[in-house]
């Protein structure tokens, strides 16, 4: 009998075995389902994530890069900034007209973010992102203006109490009501609605995230709290044809020039790309699915564990069966391959099942928030490949085991 017969046979074996152990079968096989289960949704919604923030680059162009007071990993907290940053002067609107005026530039305005509730009539909105830019805001985060308008130039000068809503908060405040010169309260002021926006269909917006409001840059100023090491930054683009580290090598010394720094002063502010934003979800999301595999490999491992006890002990209440099957010519080989293969089918079975249990809570939650991306297959294939060699590792020992069982005490075993 060639190699792929006996193990066709075996696996028969194992997987008749396994039918009449149900419960035995099941409970061994639970810390496997756990922990490739936990692997595949975290690669499932790590994926989606992934996939969403590529999305949303491309919405913005790939040549799109921002000025920032500083660049950080994690948000400082304004309220205990380290001496270098504190020495940093804020960005300025003089500034981002500056650079808008560069021949290399083809749009720069400043930008800002805060987070406040929408209220009208008594209804009010969770806290969502206020955004204060100007009329451009769709050259850099896609969508568009569904009804209504975008600010005047005379309203972005001077401030005007006029809002531009995402229109799904504006379904959620007025219902059937049309919203248009409306008043409503942004944070706490009160605003004129004058137009609705939807963002771009694949930008990425988990829950508590959305772009609920645009106000006039000036407006969010004047009357709102903003973090200006934060918050406060300058989105530009080069203008078509121009490559992105020449338009930044331009913005670079423009500022420069502005903020006085002589040649041996560093930089007194950061250009990040998109790239950069992207590495930085990369390392994000790549240290979460990290921590998720560590804590699912506690669960593979007690598998694994379970995997060897249970079989140690099918070794033992078949004793007369392994003694038997030596009896008639199975060689060590022949009975060690058995149970090697049936503690394969065993965690391979709950792979399979981790497998389908973790795509499908995963997709859950990456639809939940917003973050459908394709299924991981390389992840897939590796989840499988984990699964039946942890049968096969954890096997080692009890099918060592029924391999050196003597057939004559074998079958002396009661």
């Amino acid at each position: 009998m060639n190699l792929v017969d006996t193990i066709q046979e075996n696996v028969a074996v194992a997987v008749t075995t396994l039918r009449t152990s149900k419960m035995r079968s099941a409970l061994t096989i639970l810390g496997v389902v756990i922990g490739i289960s936990t692997v595949m949704a975290m690669a499932t919604i790590v994926n989606g994530i992934q996939q969403q923030i590529v999305r949303t680059i491309e919405v913005a162009g790939p040549t799109t890069f921002y000025v920032m007071k500083v660049f950080s990993q994690t948000p400082l907290n304004p309220d205990a900034l380290p001496k270098w940053v504190r020495v940093r002067p804020d960005l300025k609107p003089d500034e981002a007209a500056l650079i808008a005026a560069l021949p290399e530039i083809g749009y720069a305005a400043i930008w800002a973010q805060t987070l406040g509730r929408l209220e009208y009539a008594g209804v009010r909105s969770q806290p969502t992102t206020l955004n204060g830019a100007d009329d451009g805001f769709t050259e850099i985060m896609g969508g568009e203006l569904v009804v209504g308008r975008w600010f005047t130039r005379n309203e972005m000068q001077t401030g005007a109490n006029v809002v531009v809503l995402d229109e799904n908060h504006a379904r959620r405040l007025f219902g059937r009501v049309n919203p248009l010169g409306r008043t409503i309260s942004v944070g706490g002021r009160p605003n004129e609605v004058i137009g609705l926006y939807a963002p771009a269909k694949n930008i990425f917006t988990p829950p508590g995230a959305e772009n609920g409001a645009i106000l006039p840059f000036k407006t969010m100023d004047q009357q709102y709290d903003i973090d200006k090491t934060n918050a406060l930054f300058i989105p530009v683009k080069p203008r078509q044809g121009v490559a992105v580290d020449d338009a930044q090598e331009a913005v670079t010394v423009a500022l420069r020039e502005r903020r006085g720094l002589r040649p041996a002063d560093r930089n007194s502010f950061d250009l990040i790309t998109q790239d950069q934003i992207l590495d930085l979800f990369g390392q994000l999301t790549g240290a979460f699915f990290l921590v998720m595999v560590a804590l699912s490999s506690v669960a593979l491992l007690v598998g694994g564990i379970g995997v060897m006890a249970i079989m140690m002990v099918s070794v033992t209440s078949r004793t007369r069966e392994i003694g038997l099957r030596k009896a008639v010519g199975a060689t060590r080989r022949d009975i060690m391959l058995q149970f090697l293969i049936e503690s394969a089918t065993l965690t391979g079975i709950g792979g399979v099942i981790g497998i389908l249990v973790g795509l499908g809570l995963g997709r859950l939650i990456s639809m939940a928030i917003n973050a459908t991306g394709e299924t991981p297959l390389n992840q897939t294939v590796v989840a499988v490949v984990v699964s039946i060699a942890i049968g096969i590792v954890f096997g080692i020992i009890p099918a060592r085991r029924a391999a050196r069982l003597d057939p004559v005490e074998a079958l002396r075993y009661e």
